[in-house]
């Protein structure tokens, strides 16, 4: 059996907790950026989708690229590494970390959308 460190004032959080958020915040992303999501949102469904919106979603996809591969990493790499994952504040953190990634890459698709907009 493994004792679980708390944090001094008391409060523990479940690793389960921001491992699921950031799970979440993945799919959304993945949906969104990838799935097509994000560019039938800001620029219209099938036929009525505008070419130079789609062009320039498609550019805002990229953008947040640069924030959602780190956050993919943090995760990975949070989970792989003993010294993160055997310590549970450091993992609390990294884990927070990751999940401001993914919101800073939806926060780019959003803003990106609609500078996108005809």
């Amino acid at each position: 059996m493994q004792a679980v460190q708390r944090w001094s004032s008391g409060w523990w959080v479940s690793p389960a907790i921001p491992v699921v958020a950031n799970v979440a915040l993945a799919a959304l992303w993945a949906f969104s950026a990838l799935g097509g999501w994000g560019a039938e949102a800001f620029c219209g469904e099938g036929g009525n989708r505008d070419a130079g919106c789609g062009a320039a979603f498609d550019t805002a996809v990229l953008a947040s690229l640069g924030a959602a591969l780190p956050a993919a990493v943090t995760v990975v790499c949070a989970w792989a590494l003993p010294g993160v994952r055997r310590d549970a504040r450091r993992l609390d953190w990294v884990l927070a970390l990751a999940a401001f990634m993914w919101l800073a890459a939806e926060g780019i698709l959003v803003v990106g959308g609609y500078v996108a907009q005809p």
